[in-house]
């Protein structure tokens, strides 16, 4: 699965300039230029607010998707993830699959490694690139109480890789990497379904670079936002194993 990521560009005008080959040449966003925290290190749990790429700009939304139709958001800790496999079956998910496509820049993701009882954390991330592209479904809901309107997103996931079945060796999930030459594609809102099925498959290419990192990782309680969380930490008893 990816519930945490580390997302360290802060100004939209880096990202236009990454992503100008995704978006309209004439693309205008109706926000404001923003910066976003430097995130070493972000659950999904605590529902940041993430820049996200869409077909038409680059907008600030929420990790963890309410589609339009949920009576509140109660259940937004459960869609952090979107299983690629039955995205197109799930009540929560079907909807915004057709059409409601976007991307989660990221500069890295984290996952665990179990070993005889103990939980290894590990910063994956792709040699030579500061952002990669994660493949997201993103929904608006509004509270009818309130008024309340709340722009939400969902990574979608997808077996294992070789390496990340290493890593994740228990549930075997990752995210679902897009190539540069596929982010396009991916945010056409009239991509055929088929065409989208295609996109949903494991990232196969050897560039992913898994870095194991310090146990502080495990620690939800504790800050884990800041530069020393993403350093290299070896054990020993990982390589026995490797």
């Amino acid at each position: 699965m990816c519930y945490n990521a580390s997302y360290l560009e802060k100004k939209k005008s880096k990202l236009a300039e990454r992503y100008k080959n995704a978006l309209p040449p004439n693309w205008k966003s109706n926000i404001e230029e923003f910066e976003v925290p430097t995130y070493y290190f972000v659950s999904g749990f605590e529902h940041p607010k993430l820049p996200i790429i869409k077909h038409d700009g680059i907008f600030l939304y929420e990790w963890g998707l309410i589609p339009n139709w949920a009576k509140d958001a109660s259940f937004q800790h459960n869609t952090l993830n979107a299983v690629g496999e039955t995205v197109f079956e799930k009540p929560s998910f079907k909807s915004a699959i057709g059409s409601q496509r976007c991307i989660l820049p990221v500069s890295g993701f984290f996952e665990w490694r179990q070993l005889n009882n103990k939980k290894y954390p590990y910063y994956i991330k792709i040699e030579g690139q500061e952002i990669f592209s994660l493949a997201c479904v993103y929904d608006t809901w509004v509270d009818k109480s309130t008024g309340e309107v709340k722009n939400t997103f969902s990574i979608i996931t997808t077996p294992a890789n070789e390496l990340m079945e290493k890593i994740h060796n228990v549930k075997k999930r990752m995210p679902l990497i897009l190539s540069q030459n596929d982010e396009k594609t991916w945010l056409d809102p009239q991509l055929s379904r088929q065409s989208i099925t295609d996109l949903i498959k494991t990232y196969t290419e050897t560039d992913l670079v898994a870095i194991p990192i310090s146990m502080e990782a495990n620690n939800a309680k504790a800050n884990r936002n800041k530069a020393v969380i993403l350093e290299r930490v070896d054990y020993p008893e990982l390589q026995l194993f490797d």
